[in-house]
Order: structure tokens, then C-alpha cells, then sequence
């Protein structure tokens, strides 16, 4: 018994000995001054290291809470985290600041900082370098960032960073009608008159002198003519006709896509109606290669030889002389299904 007892203690000894010896045991690091930690913090931010500014201003926050720098640090730690790519730790940051110093001599920055850092959420990686549509994302963030930048105006409208806010506001204001139009667009598509015709009288009432103005009053008229709203579709379209003269209106029309047109990607049918050809060229050629039979699509033109009409520019060309060919070569120029299939290994 007392050897086994003996063993134990000597287990958890040499164990215990072996953490010291490799590090088991955190070395705390010793309470600096505020000041001192404080300085430390602007000097990582001057220095560009935001992580390491981030991990100080979290220190002077948690170890002096009621120091004569901690509503500073708070402030330096909205940005930090702004540009160390944190922006939901900013963005609770901006709120927890604004909620605990609502009368403080810098809160306008502290709602500018918030609605910065939804402005570059917007605005990320993929869609910046990417040929993306941002007209069709959620406007989550864009929202988010244009109610920011107009409460800063509204309440600090001579704030230093109200010009900056203003500025942005107006792409903002452009993004959010443009999504609104691509929304109801969606609906027109789908036959939903009573939504297209809400998100474009939104546009026009709330969005109004945006790029996508027009394109909601035309949404409108669409809607109310299919709703048999003949005075509201007339009031749109005199409104769209005073305002925007030059503007061309192209209705949308119902998407009619069948269950096997989705399925086949469009290959057995004609998923919307083929578009008009541009000014100045013949619509023939358009509607031959807009209306492929079924087995040209499926086989991708290997077994219809449903050729396109010649262009100008191939009828104009000269004939040039062929050699007359036999009959058995001649016969052979008309490859049968087999051969097309089997690119002539069996026929």
C-alpha cells in the first residue's frame, strides 16, 4: 500500500514538473499604466498593426473600465476593428458606444464609423473584382449603412464627416432603387401584378430621382394594365411620359418556363420569347437561330441541318468553280443520322 501510494506521488510530481518544464503554466503579463497601455495602442494604429491595437484597447477596456481614457479607447476601438476587417465587431462596438454616451462630443463619428463599415460590407471582395449584378443581392448592408449616414445628418448635419456621408448616401439611395426595380421585375416575370406594381410605387415615392425612377414607373404601368387598372396605369404613364420623354418602355411580360424547360435548362423549349432584333437588321435571321427545333437543341446541331439564312455579305460573294464530283461521291455527301452520331467510325 505504501509503495503503490508512493508511486502515485511520484507520477504527479514528474507530471507536474513536466508542465513547468514545457510551458504548461501561462506567464501573465504584468498591469501596465493606462497611460502606457493606452500609447501602446496608438502606436499600433499609426503603425498600421489594427490586430495588435485591437488586442491593447480590449486590455484598457477590460482592466480600466472608468479611466479617463476608456471613452477614447472606445472610440479607437470601433475604427481598429473597421480596419483590422472585423465588421460586425465594429458595428456592435459603434452601437455599445452610441448606447452608453448618447450626448458625447464625438458620437457623430461613432455613427459614421457605423455606417462605413456597412458601406464596405457592401461592397466585398467578390463583387468588387467579379462581373456580378449587385442589382439582384440582398441590400442588407446597404440599408443598414443608409440609415446610419442619414441619422448622422439628421442629427449632426454640420458634423465634419456629414459632406463624406451625403456623398455616399446618393450610390446608396441608387443601389437600393435599382433593387427594388430588379425585384419587381422578378415579379412581372411571374405574373404577381399586385407586388410589381407596390415595389415600383415604393421606388417612385420613396426613391425618387434615382437612375431606376423610369424603369419603376414602368413596372407600374405594366402591373395596373394587367390588373385592368386602367386610370392607375394611365396616371403612371403620364407621369413616366412628362418626366422621362426619351425613355422606351419594353414590357416584361410572363416568364412562361415550363417544369421541362427548367429541367432540360432550357433545351426543350423556349423559356421567354426571343428579343426583338436591333434597328436596322433583318428580323429573319433572328427567328431562325431563336427558333431551333427541339432535336437541334438536344443534339446541338449535329442531327438537323436547319442552316441559317447567308448573310449580306455571303450572298454578295462571287460563285467559285467546283469540280464536278462522281455520283458515289456525291451520294456520300449526305451523312445519314448514324454517321453524324458516330462522327463516321460506323457508317
Amino acid at each position: 500500500m505504501r509503495l503503490s501510494k508512493a508511486v502515485g506521488i511520484a507520477t504527479i510530481s514528474l507530471a507536474m514538473a513536466g508542465c513547468s518544464l514545457f510551458g504548461g503554466k501561462e506567464t501573465e503579463e504584468p498591469d501596465l499604466p493606462e497611460q502606457q497601455l493606452y500609447q501602446e495602442a496608438l502606436s499600433a494604429l499609426e503603425a498600421q498593426a489594427y490586430a495588435r491595437a485591437v488586442e491593447k484597447l480590449q486590455r484598457l477596456e477590460a482592466r480600466y473600465p472608468f479611466g479617463r481614457y476608456s471613452e477614447q479607447a472606445q472610440l479607437e476601438l470601433i475604427y481598429a476593428y473597421y480596419q483590422n476587417y472585423e465588421p460586425e465587431a465594429a458595428r456592435s462596438a459603434a452601437n455599445r458606444f452610441i448606447r452608453l454616451h448618447p450626448n458625447h462630443e464625438n458620437i457623430d463619428y461613432a455613427y459614421y464609423l457605423k455606417g462605413l463599415t456597412a458601406f464596405e460590407q457592401e461592397t466585398t471582395f467578390i463583387t468588387r473584382y467579379l462581373p456580378l449584378d449587385e442589382n439582384t443581392r440582398d441590400p442588407g448592408a446597404a440599408l443598414a449603412s443608409f440609415e446610419s449616414f442619414a441619422t448622422l445628418l439628421e442629427r449632426y448635419p454640420d458634423s465634419p464627416y456629414a459632406p463624406d456621408a451625403r456623398k455616399r448616401m446618393v450610390h446608396l439611395k441608387n443601389r437600393l432603387a435599382a433593387y427594388e426595380v430588379e425585384v419587381a421585375r422578378y415579379y412581372l416575370k411571374r405574373g404577381a401584378w399586385v407586388a410589381a406594381a407596390n415595389r415600383g410605387r415604393y421606388v417612385v415615392e420613396n426613391l425618387q430621382q434615382t437612375p431606376a425612377t423610369p424603369d419603376a414607373l414602368a413596372a407600374m404601368v405594366e402591373a395596373y394594365t394587367n390588373l385592368d387598372m386602367p386610370k392607375l396605369a394611365a396616371s403612371a404613364r403620364d407621369v413616366l411620359a412628362s418626366n422621362y420623354p426619351d425613355y422606351q418602355y419594353h414590357p416584361v411580360g410572363i416568364e412562361s418556363k415550363t417544369l421541362l424547360d427548367a429541367a432540360t435548362f432550357g433545351l426543350l423549349g423556349k423559356s421567354e420569347r426571343p428579343a426583338p432584333p436591333p434597328p436596322g437588321t433583318s428580323s429573319n435571321s433572328g427567328a431562325s437561330q431563336a427558333e431551333r427545333s427541339t432535336l437541334n437543341r438536344l443534339t446541338f446541331g449535329l442531327l438537323d441541318n436547319d442552316d441559317e439564312a447567308p448573310t449580306q455579305s455571303e450572298q454578295t460573294v462571287q460563285p467559285v468553280a467546283i469540280k464536278a464530283q462522281p455520283a458515289e461521291e456525291s451520294a456520300t455527301a449526305e451523312r445519314s443520322v448514324l454517321n453524324k452520331l458516330t462522327f463516321g467510325l460506323f457508317d
